[in-house]
């Protein structure tokens, strides 16, 4: 059944006489006397004339005391908060955790108690260097920030989608910003590491280098929030009811699979979508394809911290799944958008020292900065001490405090006591048993400011992280590297970066170099601790390698003329909907077309705003008729070279081999290209666009060329 729409408080009437001039019969004052709400000052105060301004005469100047037009230009002045110094563009959903199995013996968390509990829950992802206004598809570090509204307070896991970072160290984290950032002087590029300061901070600062090498992967250009995963990063504890202590790393992996786009391809998705990501995540849930991810955990004691081969205090270093396989605890599900997207997703206010008992912090240095930072920027950003007083940011258990006052208190202690102790007894009191207790572990040593020995091996995990990767995405590293380093004006910053290279892999730092017109290779940098050599590829550092297998959530864009085959069309339209995927229609008439059987197809999109980037694989279903003028159609070429570019699965109709013909791409096919419905049928087709890709197309169509030069 659906939802009655809700009563709006805006008025859209247009005026039409002087009498809704005077506020007398007009149309607002009917719409309240058919039930609408009346239209009222934030005070409640009922408004007669929402239209014009107090004023002396029809011509004269507006007076002092138009309360209501002072109160609405006022909070107008005052509509934006200051953005987000970090992750300033995000969307957000709520949804819920529902735990799969009790982790008692681990935690005393009371969300891990139950099997089957559902704990309300809302996410934040966003971009990290971007402005709120900034595109989706920026080559970014992507936030994936968790809120679990539990029965013992709220629960803030504000992570990434990668699970190591740049720094070892919180207090370099304003540099590491202040470098990626647009550069000051000049306030550009914006939301782009492809500049000077940001290179040559990265040059100068060797334990980056294992998080570079994630950033340089398509792990920077995700395809959807709902294909990536998320890592809470740290090492945390868990603390059982006998206070006893477990190490843990969270893991969130995608129901549907990872899966990200080429870097051409983001860059024109950017120009034709650049709400890409958002939109995808609305559509999904709007249509009832609620987004998933699993909740691993990689469980681990002293004993195995201490002969692990790095240190797990260490925010650079992960612990590879193939030595430690994380386990299933539970599943993610967003199920609902905001109502609003300013009083949620933007007020929403995610702290790393949010946590629950049961859950407690590691000693890693960049997890306790964040533990002190986060507090501060809420202050900063929603005005003063009452932001958990916004219904996104309030628990939704039972709580009580003494904390009063303050710049928009919207609750107070009520009665006579607002402190403790008192002999009153009144008011909340603390408890020994149900508080939060951190775990009690011993510590020692001289208070200086150190970096650990063990955290000096900067190289071996990077080098780690590019063998695991394909073929294909290592092809991806090294351009992505040549990209930002061209727009580097310093040779010596270029030529630092080289360096590093040499000690990951020289065949990494020679194509980079060769493609940067490099005459001579410098020296490796100076490695505190040499780059080992016996860490195995970790299968599961590989996108390609974690792909999903089937199209399901993928979106198929069906190319259509007049005079398309209805049957081939309702045909494949089944076989796409079976696969729980979805489809949508371009024609060269953003109306629609008319089938063979006479009948009106509506479209989606026109071709000039419906190119193949925004689609995951594209199907060509058009008639003989329609061709001569589909082939003089650039954008519908265009539709066709990108998608072949782009390495992506084709089907096309036999009536449009002209267009591949034209294209340039005929004499190119291969196992991605299908003729419809062909001897295997629509099913066979859209079980294999479960790959996704045709990588082993890529070395013969090299991403970023003109179709022009693809013909050539």
């Amino acid at each position: 059944m659906a939802k009655k729409p809700r009563a709006t408080q805006s008025n859209t009437v247009t005026i039409h006489d002087q009498k809704l001039h005077r506020g007398e019969g007009s149309e607002l004052h009917q719409f309240a006397e058919a039930g609408q709400p009346i239209l009222t000052t934030a005070q409640g105060g009922p408004v007669a004339d929402d239209q014009n301004s107090l004023r002396i005469g029809a011509r004269g100047p507006i007076v002092v005391d138009d309360f209501h037009f002072r109160e609405k230009i006022f909070h107008f002045d005052h509509e934006r908060i200051p953005e987000r110094v970090v992750h300033a563009r995000g969307y957000g959903a709520h949804g819920f955790f529902e735990t799969h199995q009790s982790l008692a013996a681990y935690t005393k968390a009371d969300l891990f108690q139950r099997p089957g509990e559902r704990t309300p829950a809302f996410v934040r992802f966003s971009t990290v260097a971007g402005n709120k206004g900034s595109a989706d598809l920026a080559r970014d570090v992507r936030g994936f920030a968790v809120k679990l509204y539990t029965q013992e307070g709220n629960w803030d896991l504000v992570g990434n989608n990668i699970p190591v970072f740049f720094i070892q160290d919180a207090i370099k984290f304003p540099d590491l910003i202040h470098a990626a950032k647009q550069e000051p002087d000049r306030a550009f590029p914006q939301a782009q590491t492809a500049h000077d300061n940001f290179w040559d901070f990265i040059s100068l600062t060797p334990e980056s280098m294992n998080m570079i090498m994630w950033i340089m992967s398509d792990r920077t250009i995700p395809r959807s929030f709902r294909f990536m995963e998320g890592f809470g990063v740290h090492t945390f504890r868990l603390v059982n009811a006998k206070e006893e202590s477990t190490f843990v790393k969270f893991h969130w992996k995608p129901k549907l699979g990872l899966q990200s786009v080429a870097w051409n391809e983001a860059v024109k998705i950017n120009g034709a979508d650049p709400d890409f990501h958002r939109r995808d995540l609305w559509q999904s849930i709007q249509s009832g394809n609620f987004p998933e991810w699993e909740l691993q955990v990689q469980l681990f004691d002293q004993d195995f911290a201490d002969s692990f081969d790095f240190d797990v205090l260490d925010p650079t270093k992960i612990i590879p799944e193939e030595i430690l396989p994380p386990q299933p605890v539970g599943r993610l599900v967003l199920d609902r958008m905001p109502d609003n997207f300013f009083a949620e997703t933007e007020q929403v206010a995610f702290m790393t020292q949010n946590v629950p008992p049961g859950i407690d912090f590691s000693n890693d240095p960049l997890l306790q900065g964040r533990n002190f930072s986060y507090l501060d920027t809420q202050l900063k950003r929603l005005g003063g001490p009452n932001f958990t007083h916004l219904p996104i940011n309030a628990p939704k258990c039972p709580f009580a405090h003494f904390q009063q006052d303050g710049h928009m208190a919207m609750r107070n202690p009520v009665g006579r006591v607002n402190y403790q102790p008192n002999s009153f007894g009144e008011g909340p009191r603390e408890s020994a048993v149900k508080g939060y207790r951190h775990f009690p572990a011993e510590e020692q040593g001289t208070k200086a400011r150190l970096r650990p020995e063990s955290f000096a091996d900067h190289y071996s995990q990077a080098r780690q992280f590019y063998i695991s990767q394909t073929s294909a995405e290592q092809r991806h590293i090294a351009a992505a590297f040549t990209f930002e380093l061209a727009k580097v004006q310093t040779s010596a910053i270029r030529e630092r970066i080289v360096s590093h290279l040499l000690n990951i892999d020289e065949t990494l730092a020679s194509t980079v170099a060769h493609k940067l017109g490099f005459q001579s290779m410098p020296k490796p940098a100076d490695a505190a601790v040499p780059t080992r050599q016996d860490l195995h590829p970790s299968p599961a550092l590989s996108i390609v390698e974690r792909g999903p297998k089937r199209f399901e959530g993928r979106k198929l864009g069906i190319l259509v003329t007049d005079g398309v085959d209805a049957q081939l069309l309702n045909g494949l339209a089944a076989a796409i909907t079976k696969e729980k995927a979805v489809f949508e229609l371009i024609a060269p008439k953003v109306g629609g077309v008319t089938a063979s059987d006479g009948t009106w197809v509506e479209a989606h999109h026109m071709i000039d705003g419906g190119p193949s980037v925004l689609f995951d694989a594209v199907a060509l279903l058009t008639s003989s008729a329609a061709m001569d003028d589909l082939v003089k159609e650039a954008t519908a070429r265009d539709f066709v070279a990108d998608a072949f570019q782009h390495c992506k699965f084709i089907g096309y109709h036999q009536s449009a081999l002209p267009l591949l013909e034209k294209t340039g791409i005929a004499d190119a096919l291969d196992e991605g290209v299908w003729m419809l419905p062909g001897d295997e049928g629509l099913a066979a087709f859209v079980v294999e666009l479960g790959k996704l890709r045709v990588w082993g197309r890529e070395p013969s169509v090299k991403l970023g060329k003109a179709s022009a030069e693809i013909k050539a």
